[in-house]
């Protein structure tokens, strides 16, 4: 199967994905009654409040900040704090906004991600850099085919030595998120990490060779 680009150069492949993208449906709202477009995305500030009308509040993907699921339900629950008289808000974190959110791409492989891309992270101003390691590269991966394709990343600002990304692709990966979440927003310190103990034979040991390829390459330039 092959495709031909704009450009006029054909590339090949097994299998096509189509991604159309998505258009939110506020046509039929009501919106302009209160002032609002109609039609479009709604803007919320950090509350989840629409800016001039206190009153008014949206949550998911009617917003446009992520459109998953997950973040529908974590939007829900500022608002609900919000409204109780609790003082929330949506967190200020990579993997809380916009593209940073945790997402998965549910193919075989699959494709799993949380926090800033490398180049994310550098178009941010992060002194950013990524370490790989095959996803499979672990006692536990045999239990899902050893040697099986995929590769696992994470991105390290250097700087304050925290995670502020990683991103995995393998069978079943989806799974391995909320860990990298919780790393993330909770900016645990790289090395603090090293303590946290994977169980052998896990695939969660992978996080002990992304950890143990981050030292080997900081050595071999020491």
């Amino acid at each position: 199967m092959h495709v031909t680009l704009a450009d006029g150069s054909r590339v090949g492949g097994d299998e096509i994905l189509v991604a159309i993208g998505r258009r939110p449906r506020t046509a039929d709202l009501g919106l302009e009654t209160v002032g609002l477009k109609a039609g479009g995305y709604v803007a919320v500030d950090d509350q989840l409040r629409v800016p001039g009308h206190p009153w008014l509040y949206a949550i998911g993907d009617v917003n446009g900040r992520a459109l998953l699921t997950h973040a529908g339900k974590y939007q829900a629950h500022v608002v609900s704090e919000v409204i109780s008289g609790r003082p929330a808000r949506i967190g200020p974190g990579p993997a809380t906004t916009g593209p940073g959110v945790p997402r998965v791409i549910f193919t075989e492989p699959q494709v799993a991600a949380a926090g800033l891309t490398l180049q994310q992270a550098i178009d941010a101003g992060v002194d950013a850099r990524a370490y790989d390691v095959a996803t499979s590269a672990t006692a536990g991966a045999s239990f899902v085919g050893r040697g099986t394709t995929g590769t696992s990343r994470i991105v390290v600002d250097e700087r304050r030595e925290v995670l502020v990304g990683a991103t995995f692709t393998g069978s079943d990966v989806a799974e391995w998120l909320q860990a990298a979440t919780i790393a993330i927003v909770g900016e645990v310190p790289v090395q603090r990490l090293w303590d946290a103990i994977a169980p052998f034979p896990t695939r969660s040991e992978v996080w002990l060779k992304l950890l143990e390829e981050r030292e080997s390459q900081l050595r071999g330039e020491a």
